[in-house]
């Protein structure tokens, strides 16, 4: 079942056409990296899916009841961000305030499952520690079971690894993947690390301000496009 569908679909950036010509699906349990050059669209279409943005022409289709809110995101951080002062739990908490309606209060369930994504993502010890003083790495982890306090369909990741170094950046790549695999949390991620992408992804979509290709990894690898923006050859 599609959770997402793009019908071509385009969006604007500042009164000008970001990206266009849009036509692809998200079927439940794919893992789709959407890679491209710098200002290709990358990061206006994620805005699109998550309805921050309506589309300039087209449409965007959401499936299997799926709702805005119901949508986990972990964004590119901003100092504001990385300097933010609370607690980890608290920080992993706040993901459930989009699901929590007018409760002023958090439910005993929403600090379980808080508990448990911190536990799943094996960040136990740094709970009780103060956000601003971990390391990239343990930021995104926490950022990440942030996310998955909102969602149990759909996470959208807006370059988790910009910043990181390549230890800790594989690490939440295997993070992602388990999530994927086990868990059964469809992946929409941006990310300019071709290589691990063509490695952890079922799926590619390539911008260059229109779509450029959309498929199945290995489709992707045997294109011409593809090829040329890994420096290689099809293979």
């Amino acid at each position: 079942m599609a959770l997402i569908t793009c019908r071509d679909a385009a969006f604007a950036y500042e009164g000008h056409t970001a990206v266009s010509g849009l036509n692809f699906s998200v079927s439940c349990g794919d893992y789709l990296c959407v890679v491209g050059e710098n200002g290709s669209g990358k990061s206006t279409l994620i805005k699109g899916l998550l309805r921050l943005k309506s589309p300039s022409s087209g449409s965007v289709l959401t499936g299997d009841g799926l709702k805005p809110s119901e949508i986990g995101y972990l964004p590119q951080q901003t100092a504001a961000q990385k300097d933010f002062p609370a607690s980890v739990f608290e920080v992993v908490l706040s993901g459930r305030l989009s699901r929590s309606g007018l409760r002023p209060f958090y439910a005993k369930a929403d600090k379980a499952l808080a508990r448990q994504h911190i536990r799943s993502l094996g960040i136990e010890a740094l709970q009780g520690r103060c956000y601003r003083e971990l390391s990239g790495g343990q930021q995104q982890r926490v950022l990440l079971a942030r996310a998955l306090c909102a969602t149990q369909k759909l996470l959208l990741l807006d370059e988790p690894f910009a910043g990181l170094d390549p230890l800790a950046a594989q690490e939440l790549y295997r993070e992602i993947e388990r999530i994927n695999r086990k868990d059964g949390i469809t992946i929409i991620m941006v990310s300019h690390d071709i290589a691990s992408a063509v490695k952890y992804a079922s799926h590619i979509l390539h911008l260059k301000t229109e779509q450029a290709f959309f498929g199945e990894t290995q489709r992707y690898l045997k294109s011409a496009i593809g090829a040329a923006f890994l420096g290689g050859e099809a293979q």
